[in-house]
């Protein structure tokens, strides 16, 4: 991996940064209902409060990553999230809770633009460091290869595994730490961010908010003209490869909202549950980088194609086996009956579970590196931030409105006792959708030259 030292750190900054945030988050509903005694009213207002402070405020930080610049706003969301754990450590009340889980998700959302968007720079260097006699793209949106053996893995590849680890590791400290209470797992979590904190002072190099130059375009972008701060909003091509990726975020937040609802009916216990997550971190430890692997030979059309048919099949498995469930009923437990039953959910759930991951494993870091493509040339310079942060924010965005459908949908069907796997259908749609727009979305978009020539007549248009 021979990426520059800044980029090392940054990865490095993404797994402690989620070790720290994975050490403290799921414990907190079960501190405030539990040691503080709030309500399940407000116990969800906060938990949501967190969420929509982070994904709905993804685009305000990358403006003012762009603004402000990438490492000053990094520094900015770590001192910011610092200051919301402090918070939560002093909280005895709901308004202090609330408060500090809205600084928390605060931190976040100016933390990771900024660092995706640096981070980006280092991808496409990484990826093609010669910015010379690019290969044409097909019909799929995919990139040929220039010789065997000289690609590359994309940066964000690795954004994913170490993400992934500070995300397995951070439970297992912040449940050690519950021993000693929550306020002790939260002292934790703010030492890990101070320490985060003076090490990219130190390390990450001083950079100047991003100005859009004429003619400063660069490998991969899109021709036009810069359309200023916001405009990321008025690239239309860009805004539809948003909710179109945004699918992914939906389909994959199915393991925290609607996974947990299928074991309850398919007579599993919720302690499965636990299971399912560590096997979704292994494989992602484990398989990321030759999923990946597989998705550059295919190139990006035809890996995002895949990627959301793999979606879809899960989602569809659950779809048409949750009728099987349903009419199966719960088995009597201690019999060989209910053993082999129970074993045979499982596996089967093990299954849908590894077609989820091995489709977002396709689709994430295929997504990431693609977004500084849509830049217009001559804005390249400027706009990064917002590019990443609107992606984010559309995700957010698009889990709350999946996520209510779908619960809405969950009650219809209980209610008419319509068939078990109508809830699914509406994302299975979407998936199948996604994989047949997205090649022609991406047609003309390659490595190192922006759009092909049929589509960069037209370009100017799609992002006035």
């Amino acid at each position: 991996m021979a990426y520059l030292p800044e980029t090392r750190i940054l990865l490095g900054t993404q797994l402690v940064f989620n070790l720290g945030f994975y050490a403290v988050i799921p414990f907190l509903a079960g501190a405030m209902g539990g040691d503080y005694g709030l309500d399940a009213a407000a116990v969800g207002l906060v938990l949501g409060a967190r969420t929509f402070s982070q994904q709905g405020m993804f685009l305000f930080g990358g403006l003012i990553a762009d603004r402000w610049g990438a490492r000053r706003a990094i520094l900015t969301g770590c001192l910011v999230r610092i200051a919301g754990y402090a918070t939560l450590a002093a909280a005895s009340d709901f308004t202090l809770f609330l408060l500090g889980a809205v600084l928390t998700g605060a931190g976040g959302a100016l933390f990771s633009p900024a660092l995706e968007s640096q981070l980006s720079r280092a991808d496409r260097s990484h990826a093609d460091p010669s910015h010379s006699d690019p290969s044409p793209a097909d019909n799929t949106g995919q990139t040929k290869e220039r010789a065997p053996g000289k690609a590359r893995r994309s940066v964000f590849v690795w954004l994913a595994i170490t993400g992934e680890m500070g995300a397995l590791v951070g439970p297992l400290l912040g449940a050690a730490l519950l021993g000693w209470g929550f306020r002790a797992a939260l002292a934790a979590g703010i030492a890990i961010f101070v320490a985060v904190t003076v090490v990219l002072w130190f390390r990450l190099p001083a950079g100047s908010p991003e100005k859009a130059v004429a003619g400063a375009g660069e490998p991969g972008a899109s021709p036009g003209k810069s359309l200023g701060a916001l405009g990321c909003l008025k690239n239309r091509r860009f805004v539809g490869f948003c909710l179109l990726a945004s699918t992914n975020m939906v389909a994959y937040n199915q393991l925290y909202f609607a996974f947990p609802l299928e074991l309850d009916r398919r007579g599993l216990d919720g302690s499965w549950l636990a299971m399912l997550f560590l096997l979704a971190s292994v494989l992602t430890l484990l398989l990321q980088l030759p999923v990946a692997a597989a998705g550059q030979r295919l190139g990006p059309g035809r890996a995002m194609s895949a990627g959301f048919l793999l979606l879809g099949a899960a989602l569809g498995a659950a779809a048409v086996t949750s009728g099987d469930a349903e009419s199966a009923g719960p088995v009597a437990s201690g019999s060989v009956a209910s053993g082999s039953a129970e074993a045979g959910a499982v596996a089967l759930m093990a299954g849908i579970v590894g077609a989820l991951i091995l489709g977002h494993m396709l689709l994430t870091p295929t997504i990431l590196s693609l977004i500084p493509r849509f830049i217009p040339a001559e804005g390249a310079a400027s706009g990064r931030g917002a590019y990443y942060g609107l992606s984010a924010t559309c995700g957010g965005i698009a889990v709350l409105v999946g996520n209510a459908l779908l619960g809405w949908l969950l009650d219809l069907t209980d209610r008419h006792h319509w068939w078990p796997g109508t809830p699914w259908l509406p994302m299975v749609g979407l998936a199948v959708l996604a994989a047949l727009t997205m090649p022609r979305l991406l047609h003309g978009i390659h490595r190192g030259n922006g759009l092909a020539p049929t589509a960069a007549a037209n370009s100017q248009e799609r992002v006035a």
